[in-house]
């Protein structure tokens, strides 16, 4: 079984930084492609920040500058990492990957984290 596992998440006052991990589990064949997605309070799911397939990092206009996400291909995890947060910033931050397992290599899979929350407050 395939698992996503977030971690980092916490309370951080506004300006500061936190830097959100996920780590993967389970008999992975490949990772085509990785996402972070953040859900805030009233608000639907949006997407934070992807790394495509074809190796391509897009951002959300609104953390352009501050969210750097890397990956890291050898391990199967991936870094979030946040600056010069901001209260809006708060939300229920979830990892997202797209997976070939060995028992269905000709197959694709997208699987999700339970998600970690950051808390951006004075």
């Amino acid at each position: 079984q395939v698992q996503l596992v977030e971690s980092g998440g916490g309370l951080v006052q506004p300006g500061g930084s936190l830097r959100l991990s996920c780590a993967t589990s389970g008999n992975i064949l490949s990772i085509n492609s990785m996402g972070w997605y953040r859900q805030a309070p009233g608000k639907e799911r949006e997407l934070v920040a992807a790394i495509t397939s074809g190796g391509n990092t897009e951002y959300a206009d609104s953390v352009k500058g501050r969210f750097t996400f890397s990956r890291d291909n050898v391990k199967n995890t991936g870094h979030l990492q946040m600056s010069s947060l901001k209260p809006e910033d708060t939300a229920v931050y979830y990892c997202n990957a797209e997976i070939r397992t060995r028992e269905r290599p000709w197959a694709r899979i997208k699987v999700w984290g339970q998600g970690t929350l950051v808390t951006v407050s004075s």
